[in-house]
């Protein structure tokens, strides 16, 4: 098994702060605007993504928790345990904001085609924008492209991107693991 460093330390914090960058530009002072992190792993980048747009706009931007497990179209297909639920926690009206999804690594598009099934029970935004940490940009299943990407990977199937976060990985980092066969 080989492992490739893609993104750690300072790299890391620098490439969300560009990230935020981007937001204010096209979303100002995110007054009609929110960032919903999707579970289980978006919520921690949602909650960094949070932090620092609150010390650049010096006040809070609405977030949110997004469960889609049961709005997967293979939820049934995991094997004969069910899938365990993640809690949804949406605080705010969503009905006619622009909602910023926002998850670690897009692959195949299929997690976020459920996010926007499991939104609509909110109601209905104005624009639903993508942020992503890592885009595998050539494993596409559904025709699902992130507006806002921290990084892109051109990975095969058989790789797999592993992003690990300080609040429960010890440490920032993304690494790019290929079987050796």
């Amino acid at each position: 098994m080989k492992q490739s460093i893609l993104l750690d330390g300072p790299k890391f914090q620098i490439t969300i702060k560009r990230l935020c960058q981007q937001l204010i530009e096209n979303h100002g002072d995110f007054s009609n605007s929110a960032i919903i992190g999707i579970q289980p792993r978006g919520i921690f980048l949602a909650n960094r993504i949070a932090k620092e747009l609150k010390e650049m706009l010096g006040k809070d931007v609405d977030t949110g928790v997004l469960d889609i497990t049961f709005f997967r179209d293979d939820f049934r297909l995991k094997g004969n345990s069910p899938l365990l639920a993640n809690s949804t926690q949406i605080d705010f009206i969503v009905e006619g904001k622009n909602v910023i999804f926002v998850d670690d690594v897009l692959w195949t598009g299929r997690t976020i085609r459920s996010a926007m099934d499991a939104i609509q029970a909110f109601g209905r935004s104005n624009r639903i924008e993508l942020l992503c940490l890592v885009d595998r940009r050539f494993s596409r299943q559904i025709p699902i492209q992130p507006d806002y990407i921290g990084i892109q990977v051109d990975s095969i199937d058989s790789q797999k991107v592993i992003v690990s976060w300080e609040e429960v990985d010890k440490e920032d980092s993304i690494v790019l693991i290929t079987d050796k066969k």
